[in-house]
């Protein structure tokens, strides 16, 4: 299996519910670097996996729709915790839309599958990993 990554970065602030959290109930800012790692077993027409700097603009947009956010105030995350691994799955289905869009580039669309991380520091990071 063949894999390109391609990096970015998120500032947030978010709040969580839940014993399990601790302080983390309470409105709190996390800064995250994002790993986004593209899959295919063979190469494309151009032998690559996917065009990077395609790659790197469709992250950076993806994570341009998160940035400076306080997540508890999107609609769309309404009543749930934003935890790591539920915003690597965020990230990775955003990609995945722009991948069927043909957002990435018409050879994209051989694309197996996308892992993207999350690092919250040196020590602890959480991934999701999908199919396309």
């Amino acid at each position: 299996m063949f894999s390109v990554n391609v990096r970015g970065h998120i500032m947030v602030a978010h709040s969580f519910r839940g014993e399990v959290f601790g302080p983390a109930q309470q409105l709190h800012g996390a800064t995250f670097v994002v790993d986004a790692t593209f899959r295919r077993s063979e190469l494309d027409s151009d032998n690559i996996v996917v065009d990077i700097g395609l790659a790197t603009e469709q992250l950076s947009a993806v994570l341009g729709e998160l940035n400076y956010r306080n997540l508890d105030d999107v609609p769309e995350f309404a009543g749930t915790n934003t935890s790591t691994e539920f915003l690597a799955k965020v990230i990775a289905d955003r990609l995945a839309d722009k991948v069927h869009a043909g957002e990435l580039g018409e050879g994209a669309r051989g694309l197996a599958g996308i892992t993207v991380t999350l690092h919250e520091s040196h020590v602890a990071w959480a991934s999701y990993e999908r199919s396309l």
